[in-house]
């Protein structure tokens, strides 16, 4: 593996676990595809650093498991009028 894309993976580990940030927002702030974010957390930190991999997982898991409730939440406020049109 290129070593650019090892330190990618490291930096989108820690940008998730700081910001406890979902893969969408991590996606955002890096410039890539969140099939890249995924990849790089799921398979590539694995190999490069697992202690780091367990943790951002733990993180992503959280998000997954709280990811109805955003959409629900977001279509709320989008049809109380607060939301971004």
């Amino acid at each position: 593996m290129k070593k650019y894309i090892e330190e990618r993976a490291v930096e989108i580990a820690n940008y998730i676990i700081e910001n406890n940030a979902t893969v969408r927002q991590a996606a955002k702030q890096f410039g890539i595809s969140k099939s890249t974010v995924h990849k790089d957390c799921a398979e590539r930190l694995a190999q490069v650093n697992p202690s780091l991999a367990s943790e951002v997982r733990k993180v992503l898991d959280v998000n997954k498991a709280e990811r109805h409730i955003r959409g629900g939440l977001a279509t709320k406020e989008k049809y109380l009028g607060h939301g971004c049109e």
